[in-house]
């Protein structure tokens, strides 16, 4: 087994182009928005687009596109992807909004009460993602595993 075959495999530097694409994406979003220019946004959760259903759209084309689109690995890796973006529009976005009560609710406390030790941080607010945002991360990996595939096969 050559192990180099890891940094040549198209079906893991697809998507990881897609996540870092998506990423760049959400930096000059934050850039348009007058949030300043920072690096966090390179590696971090929510925000527009989903670098999540980017990664796991661009797997699940770049599968398709390998192996067909009536594989059982194009199979799994489309429950994959359908899971992940559930959970980052679903569960993560829930998480989110109740991040944001929490916060407040330790802001009001901190203020009345400011000795309180457990609240000395907020809770990390940008978690989930919208539908949109979703979406949108959706359609960049669907791109760039299609650009790629067609470019790499001519």
């Amino acid at each position: 087994m050559d192990s180099s075959q890891i940094f040549t495999n198209k079906v893991i530097l697809i998507p990881i182009a897609a996540w870092l694409i998506a990423q760049l994406v959400k930096m000059m979003v934050a850039l348009m928005q007058g949030k300043g220019f920072d690096f966090r946004y390179l590696v971090s959760s929510g925000g527009m687009p989903s670098s999540h259903s980017a990664m796991v759209t661009a797997l699940a084309i770049s599968v398709g596109m390998i192996y067909g689109f009536g594989s059982a690995v194009f199979g799994i890796s489309v429950i994959l992807a359908l899971i992940v973006m559930y959970d980052a529009a679903g569960v993560r976005r829930s998480v989110s909004k109740q991040a944001k009560v929490l916060n407040h609710i330790m802001r009001e406390l901190r203020h009345n009460q400011p000795h309180l030790e457990v609240l000395r941080a907020d809770l990390k607010e940008l978690i989930g993602h919208t539908p949109f945002q979703v979406i949108i991360g959706a359609i960049v990996g669907i791109i760039v595993a299609w650009v790629w595939i067609t470019i790499s096969s001519t």
